[in-house]
């Protein structure tokens, strides 16, 4: 691995960022969020969206990362619902959706219209998804550990040392273990299509598919680095408190996770538009990480990736670009075509909100 293609010196560093979804990519830019999806027909589903101005508060150090990170995980919920409602709505030759409801959609959708049901299922996944993590990577490892010292540890830095360490295997063991699935493989292609198209954007290269190809799937401002550097300074605070009664551990852990995020988010910008020997040391567990939730992509993922790139970019360079609504497909040969109808549905429904 040349670490010269990650950490590069001539690239332009940018807030340009995104999600893989299903089928994929979501890419925000500073003032438009696109979401492109591949749909079974060839076409490539597009939907733009402005984004609102950040208020002064959300641009505080420490603050704007646990802004940042509750923001990520309520749109990024919504657009991957949003990306399986698009596939939902396509139909192969023989007329079965590409993607098909559960059952428990398809209740929610009758019982509460789709539009509501959208919303809950979104609020919903999103408390599952942080009672999940919380239950998991935070209470069962302390939990373990309080059985360790029955066993004779007494050290509490030690103690919360192999704490944070439990936390970091179990992690990477369960992103092991999902990206042996079909779809979430898919998606991590996806992840990697992102990567090599915001690399080959940094690089001031042209956005093609061959030009992002010879990128690595790995970029120092992945979210995957953002998690690992939550689980890095956590086991390096955390080793700080003490081994206190259960209660007291798993009490303070949880006060802590906003401070955590918020400091991991600011080494996350700090070592993306850095260089040298410091930021690659502490980027590395990242960087090694995203080798499990980044794949090597085709090439008409990474032109999926470009599209939603594309579609971002005039107005993150030129602030006097206007933003709004859009809504339709891009064919293989490069039209775009507007679906008026479904741009004013997306508008109203976000709008609404």
């Amino acid at each position: 691995m040349d670490l010269n293609k990650i950490f590069m010196k001539n690239a332009t560093p940018t807030k340009v960022g995104g999600q893989a979804v299903l089928e994929g990519l979501m890419m925000r830019g500073s003032r438009a969020m696109a979401v492109a999806v591949r749909r079974p027909d060839g076409d490539v589903h597009l939907a733009v969206e402005p984004l609102a101005a950040p208020g002064s508060w959300k641009k505080w150090p420490i603050v704007r990362g646990v802004v940042s990170f509750v923001s990520s995980l309520v749109t990024g919920t919504r657009i991957l619902m949003y990306s399986s409602d698009v596939l939902e709505n396509c139909a192969d030759a023989e007329g079965k959706s590409y993607y098909e409801d559960d059952k428990l959609t398809l209740w929610l959708n009758e019982k509460f219209g789709k539009e509501k049901a959208n919303t809950i299922m979104t609020y919903v996944s999103v408390l599952l998804s942080i009672l999940l993590t919380v239950g998991v990577f935070i209470i069962l490892p302390t939990w373990v550990m309080s059985l360790l010292k029955r066993a004779g540890i007494e050290n509490a830095v030690l103690l919360n040392l192999i704490e944070g360490l439990l936390r970091i295997c179990m992690f990477v063991i369960y992103v092991s273990l999902i990206s042996k699935m079909p779809d979430i493989r898919r998606t991590f292609m996806y992840h990697g299509a992102e990567h090599k198209t915001i690399h080959c954007y940094e690089n001031g290269l042209e956005l093609t598919p061959a030009n992002a190809q010879q990128f690595y799937t790995l970029h120092p401002r992945c979210g995957t680095s953002f998690l690992m550097f939550v689980m890095v300074i956590s086991l390096l605070v955390f080793s700080l408190l003490g081994w206190p009664n259960l209660a007291a551990r798993i009490v303070s852990r949880l006060l802590l996770i906003p401070v955590i995020a918020g400091l991991s988010y600011e080494l996350l910008q700090f070592t993306g538009r850095h260089d040298g020997k410091c930021v690659r040391a502490l980027s590395m567990p990242g960087i090694l990480l995203q080798k499990l939730t980044t794949k090597e992509p085709t090439d008409d993922m990474v032109e999926v990736a470009i599209i939603a790139v594309k579609a971002v970019l005039p107005s993150h360079e030129d602030p006097s670009v206007p933003v709004d609504y859009w809504v339709g497909r891009v064919t293989p040969a490069g039209e775009y075509i507007k679906d008026e109808e479904a741009t004013e549905k997306y508008r109203a429904d976000r709008e609404k909100k």
